[in-house]
């Protein structure tokens, strides 16, 4: 399985803290044999909103082998793209396990994969709902800055939120980076020891 890391426009110190804090909670708690290839899209400038890059990083990276299966991890602008990429690689024959998107406010998702976003604080939870998202989601609570979603998922409090059980959703306090490890663990069992990390430029692992 890859996990695709599609970010923002920001700088990639904060990538890097995001992946380290996530790979932390995995290294804690998970036991799986599994191999994970952890894949970050080399975002520049403003092809983050680009979906045409994205499917080509994919096709450079996994080939023809639609039958890998895919999670998208997105940040802000990189929802934007990422959304229209892994419906595309969907049509292509590629398997999206599920889509997860981070702050990726004003952005509309749909699509016939599970979808999930995670919000840094409540009203751009609210509102992200009305275009489109699954019934497990988070968000910030108390309320964050944008860039601390990703700089820090381990630091930042919040509620998931549980539509499935209709008008009164069922909410659990937990972190960000615990919500998004607990998403991973639903969707794909992860090994510590099997997890690689590549980066376009060099394919260096981090840590």
């Amino acid at each position: 399985m890859s996990i695709i890391i599609c970010p923002g426009i920001h700088t990639q110190e904060l990538t890097e803290n995001f992946i380290m804090a996530w790979r932390d909670s995995v290294v804690h708690s998970l036991q799986s044999p599994d191999s994970v290839n952890i894949l970050v899209y080399p975002a520049e400038v403003f092809s983050s909103l680009s979906a045409f890059h994205i499917l080509q990083f994919l096709h450079q990276y996994l080939g023809d082998r639609l039958e890998s299966p895919v999670i998208f991890i997105c940040f802000s602008a990189g929802v934007v793209g990422a959304i229209a990429a892994a419906s595309a690689w969907q049509l292509l024959g590629g398997k999206i396990k599920a889509f997860i998107a981070i702050d990726g406010w004003g952005v509309p998702l749909w699509g016939n994969f599970p979808i999930h976003r995670m919000s840094h604080d409540y009203f751009t939870h609210w509102s992200s709902k009305l275009l489109g998202g699954g019934e497990n989601n988070f968000y910030a609570d108390p309320a964050v800055e944008h860039l601390e979603m990703w700089r820090s998922p381990q630091t930042v409090q919040g509620w998931w939120v549980d539509s499935s059980f209709g008008e009164f959703p069922c909410n659990q306090s937990l972190t960000a980076a615990e919500f998004l490890h607990r998403l991973l663990v639903r969707y794909e069992k992860i090994s510590p020891e099997s997890i690689s990390t590549k980066r376009e430029m060099g394919e260096r692992g981090l840590g």
